[in-house]
């Protein structure tokens, strides 16, 4: 595992210490790590939208849409 040093002004510090303290992390390595996984699952979302923005549409989602996918999960249940 890589080691990086990072400096904070003394508030934010504060701030670090108080939820290592406050939200049970073992280290504030623990709660760093926590906010990059995060950052990084908020970032794949972001992309899977902006993804699905850019597709062309394939198809209405309306009421017979949606029958459609409840008959196929019926069809399909137990297999």
């Amino acid at each position: 595992m890589g080691t990086m040093n990072i400096s904070l002004p003394e508030g934010l510090k504060a701030f670090v210490d108080e939820q290592v303290a406050s939200r049970g992390y073992g280290t504030v390595s623990e709660y760093v790590r926590e906010l990059i996984r995060k950052d990084q699952e908020r970032t794949r979302l972001r992309n899977l939208l902006l993804d699905g923005a850019a597709s062309t549409p394939a198809g209405v989602a309306d009421a017979a849409y949606f029958e459609g996918l409840r008959d196929h999960l019926r069809r399909h249940a137990g297999k």
